[in-house]
């Protein structure tokens, strides 16, 4: 093993590194995306015992389960997205592996977000951040923290009423700024959708998904413990399940921080 493994390695073990789990648990209550109902819905996790130390399997324990590819803490790949259907290696299966890590920027707007559900993060709000903690390298994951993963009340979480749900995203130029002269791999929300709860009603609709695959980027929903996480300096693995022409998959995302 190299000396940069090794230090790697060494790191984590004294606790100068720390592994940070910014995923949802996967169950039968985990909130999934509600359509109108003229588009087909996305099943809910289920889960059936196959056995469990019995007549069925005597000396083991596993379950089937059913879920759509876009339930919970999950991962959007461009083929999600119509902008996004014709790019190359644009399901999960193609994907490249090293687009599954890169450097985390976070992004703290909870503030705005308690007063205003559907706040958009602004261009400007990101020239700020990037004033105090520079520039969004190329190949980081933006990652918005609003307050929503501490909504575990699910009728708090979809926020929704006569009009539909309210919960933050972003505003259409920041997307394509991000997408294009930032570079990012893409972005990461604590809200069941990387688009604001009222994007179906923005022109163009749903702009953030329809920029973000559009330009071959990716999408990271239903985040927690991004409180855990400093503005820079995470390293953020998002690696989701290798479905051949999966449009996306429910992940398991990690961060490494420094203890």
């Amino acid at each position: 093993m190299s000396s940069l493994l090794n230090d790697l390695v060494a790191a984590l073990s004294s606790g100068q590194l720390r592994v940070i789990d910014l995923t949802q648990p996967l169950e039968p209550s985990t909130p999934v995306i509600e359509l109108p109902p003229m588009f087909a819905p996305s099943p809910g996790f289920s889960i059936e015992q196959i056995s469990r130390y019995d007549e069925a399997g005597p000396g083991w324990y596993w379950n089937t389960i059913q879920l759509g590819e876009h339930t919970g803490t999950h991962f959007d790949a461009p083929v999600h997205w119509v902008t996004g259907k014709d790019l190359p290696n644009n399901p999960c299966d193609t994907i490249p592996p090293a687009h599954f890590v890169g450097p985390a920027c976070v992004i703290d707007v909870c503030t705005q977000c308690t007063e205003n559900s559907d706040y958009l993060l602004t261009v400007d709000d990101l020239l700020s951040w990037e004033a105090e903690h520079g520039r969004v390298p190329s190949g980081a994951w933006l990652l918005l923290r609003t307050g929503w993963a501490e909504r575990t009340d699910p009728k708090e979480f979809f926020n929704v009423d006569e009009n539909g749900a309210h919960t933050p995203g972003f505003d259409q130029a920041t997307s394509l700024l991000l997408a294009t002269e930032r570079d990012v791999l893409g972005v990461g929300v604590e809200t069941v959708g990387t688009d604001a709860g009222q994007a179906g009603t923005f022109n163009p609709a749903f702009p953030n998904h329809a920029t973000m695959h559009g330009h071959g980027k990716y999408g990271l929903t239903s985040l927690c413990h991004l409180d855990q996480l400093p503005p820079t300096g995470a390293v953020l693995i998002a690696a989701p399940l290798k479905i051949v022409d999966g449009s996306g998959s429910p992940v398991r995302v990690l961060a490494i921080v420094e203890g």
